[in-house]
């Protein structure tokens, strides 16, 4: 975990450190107990008041990358998952992605200051200025900047990002491919798959990217599969690979260190799709 010191004077630099570290410690294990939960309820109506508390962390360490990363994480999750007011959740999302910007910053700022400019300029910033080290604060700001789309889907101009996250999370590919348990893969997966093969779409390898991500979590991340029925057998209409899709959601158990409350949540949509198949097929 990296942990920015907070030396105020010289001979408090060890207590400093001590502080900043219980902190981020803290935040880690708040994020955690959200992700290790298997009754999405308790974290719906619980998880408000870690927001609050993580921003008050925050306040106290601003320059510090793990704590911003890990309120990104937080508000992000939160607003994608739980609130379905569309302002709200473009407020909330809006916030992950200040958060997650502020760390790329504070990791590489010749890479951040690139975020809003053209993207020609934008990806040779990640070719050129970034290193292996900062993958974690790359993929926390495309994965933030995904959310704040979604969130903001009606505007064209945070559509036009899209290009941008994708970009990303091919250099995440390219660059540490494991990471987050493949997770850029399904963001790949997604993003592939938002237009039809006739408008530019790419189905064969948006598949390549479910199922790669899929190999790469060991089968445990049930939501890859959720996204893998939802974005792609329903958009060339695979009945069978559909079906064979839920099945497995359903009959798997849930339980798995830092998965268990998308896990439960994946099999609850799991459940919506099987009702809505006859209609869509």
């Amino acid at each position: 975990m990296r942990i920015i010191t907070l030396i105020l004077l010289l001979t408090l630099a060890g207590c400093a450190s001590l502080i900043s570290s219980a902190t981020s410690k803290m935040a880690a294990s708040l994020s955690a107990g959200i992700l290790n939960q298997n009754d999405p309820e308790t974290v719906r109506t619980g998880a408000p008041a870690y927001l609050l508390m993580i921003d008050g962390f925050i306040n106290d360490s601003p320059d510090d990358r793990q704590l911003l990363l890990s309120g990104s994480k937080l508000y992000g999750s939160y607003a994608g998952v739980f609130v379905k007011d569309e302002q709200r959740a473009g407020r909330l999302a809006q916030k992950a992605f200040n958060y997650a910007l502020r760390a790329l910053c504070e990791q590489r700022r010749s890479l951040c200051e690139q975020y809003n400019q053209p993207f020609d300029r934008f990806v040779s910033a990640l070719s050129q200025d970034s290193r292996i080290e900062d993958v974690p604060y790359i993929y926390g700001l495309g994965t933030a900047w995904a959310g704040l789309v979604q969130a903001r889907s009606k505007d064209w101009a945070a559509v036009a990002d899209l290009p941008k996250i994708t970009a990303i999370m091919e250099h995440v590919v390219s660059t540490q491919e494991g990471f987050d348990e493949g997770g850029a893969h399904v963001y790949l997966g997604v993003l592939l798959t938002l237009r039809p093969p006739s408008m530019g779409g790419k189905p064969d390898e948006a598949k390549a990217h479910f199922e790669r991500a899929i190999a790469l979590s060991h089968d445990k991340n049930l939501m890859t599969k959720i996204l893998f029925a939802k974005h792609y057998a329903r958009l060339v209409y695979d009945r069978a690979l559909h079906d064979k899709l839920l099945n497995d959601v359903l009959t798997a158990n849930p339980e798995a260190p830092g998965l268990t409350l998308m896990n439960v949540l994946a099999q609850a949509e799991a459940q919506e799709l099987k009702k809505s198949a006859n209609d869509y097929f």
